[in-house]
C-alpha cells in the first residue's frame, strides 16, 4: 500500500510539475540521453538487424538500471522521473503557438517551428497543410508525450518512466525505413510499437469519452477508430488520430512529405481538412486528455499497491 501510495504522489506531483514549469529549458535529461545514444550508435551500427537489437539493449537498459537506483528516492525521485520525462504543457504550447503563427499569416515562422512537433518537411507545406501536420503530431504526442509515460510509470515506478522514454527516443532517433536504419533501426522501431500499444488505445477511449470537450461527440470519435484506424502504417499513431479526427469532426491523412521522402497515409475521420480553429480544439483535446491520464494511472497505482 505505501508503495503504491508513493508511485501514485509521485506521479501527480512530476505531472503538477510539468505543468508549471514545462520542459527543462537546459541540461535536459532526455537531450542528455540522445547526445549518449548517438555517441554509443558510433560504436555499435552496423547494416544488421543484430546490431540495432544490442544498441537498443545496451541503451535502454543503462537507463532501467538508473531507474531502478532512482526508485530508492521514494515520492520525491517518482516526480522528478516524471516530470523528466514529460512534454504535455512543451506540446500544448507549441500547439497554441502554431495557431496563433498561422492567424497571423506567419508562414515562415510557422514553418521554422514545426520541426519541434514532427519530422515533416515544412518548406512544401501551405496553411492547411501546416496545420494538419501539427494536429497529427499533437494527436500522436498527447500519447507519447504524456499518457504513456504515465501508465509505464504506474506499472514500474521510476524504471518504467525512464525506460519508455528511452525507448520512444531512440525510435524518433533511428527508427526510420531509410538506407541507413532500415535495419540497425527495426529493433528501436518494434519495441517502441509493443511499448505504446496499450497506452495508444488508453488515449483513443479518453479522446472518445471527452470528446464533447471540443464540441465532438464520442460516438464520432470511437466509428472513426473502427473505420479507419487499422489503415495507418503505425498500429498505435492510426487509433489516436483516428480518434482525434472523429472527435473533432476532420479528416487527417493524405500525401505526407518528410525529408527522407514521401508517404501516402489513409484517410482518418470523414470531416473537411483541419483549419487553424481546429488546431486549437486539437490543443484542449489534448489538455483534457493528459489531465484525465494522470488521474487513470495514479487511480491504477492505488489499486496496484493494495494488491
Amino acid at each position: 500500500m505505501r508503495k503504491g501510495f508513493a508511485n501514485a504522489a509521485g506521479l501527480v506531483l512530476g505531472f503538477a510539475l510539468d505543468r508549471v514549469f514545462g520542459d527543462p529549458r537546459r541540461w535536459h535529461p532526455v537531450a542528455g540521453f540522445g547526445s549518449a545514444a548517438l555517441a554509443l550508435e558510433r560504436r555499435t551500427y552496423a547494416d544488421r538487424r543484430s546490431a540495432g537489437v544490442a544498441h537498443e539493449i545496451v541503451a535502454v537498459g543503462g537507463v532501467v538500471g538508473l531507474g531502478l537506483m532512482l526508485r530508492r528516492g521514494g515520492v520525491a525521485a517518482t516526480a522528478l522521473a516524471t516530470w523528466t520525462v514529460l512534454g504535455g504543457r512543451s506540446l500544448a504550447g507549441t500547439g497554441r503557438e502554431m495557431a496563433d503563427r498561422l492567424e497571423s499569416g506567419d508562414l515562415d515562422g510557422a514553418r521554422r517551428l514545426l520541426p519541434s512537433l514532427c519530422g515533416r518537411d515544412p518548406e512544401v507545406l501551405d496553411a492547411d497543410g501546416l496545420a494538419r501536420a501539427a494536429l497529427e503530431s499533437i494527436a500522436e504526442n498527447t500519447s507519447d508525450a504524456t499518457v504513456a509515460p504515465l501508465l509505464w510509470g504506474a506499472v514500474a515506478g521510476a524504471p518504467g518512466l525512464l525506460g519508455y522514454r528511452a525507448i520512444n527516443t531512440l525510435d524518433a532517433m533511428i527508427g526510420y525505413r531509410n538506407d541507413r536504419y532500415q535495419r540497425f533501426g527495426w529493433a528501436a522501431a518494434r519495441t517502441d510499437d509493443v511499448a505504446n500499444l496499450v497506452p495508444a488505445r488508453v488515449t483513443g477511449l479518453l479522446t472518445a469519452a471527452l470528446a464533447p470537450v471540443a464540441g465532438g461527440r464520442a460516438a464520432d470519435s470511437l466509428a472513426a477508430w473502427r473505420r479507419d484506424a487499422a489503415g495507418h502504417p503505425s498500429p498505435n499513431a492510426g487509433v489516436v488520430e483516428a480518434t482525434m479526427a472523429g472527435a473533432l469532426g476532420v479528416g487527417l491523412g493524405g500525401v505526407t512529405r518528410y525529408r527522407h521522402g514521401t508517404e501516402s497515409r489513409p484517410r482518418l475521420g470523414d470531416g473537411p481538412a483541419p483549419t487553424v480553429p481546429d488546431l486549437r480544439r486539437a490543443v484542449r483535446m489534448s489538455e483534457a486528455v493528459q489531465v484525465a491520464a494522470v488521474l487513470v494511472a495514479a487511480g491504477y497505482a492505488l489499486a496496484a499497491g493494495r494488491r
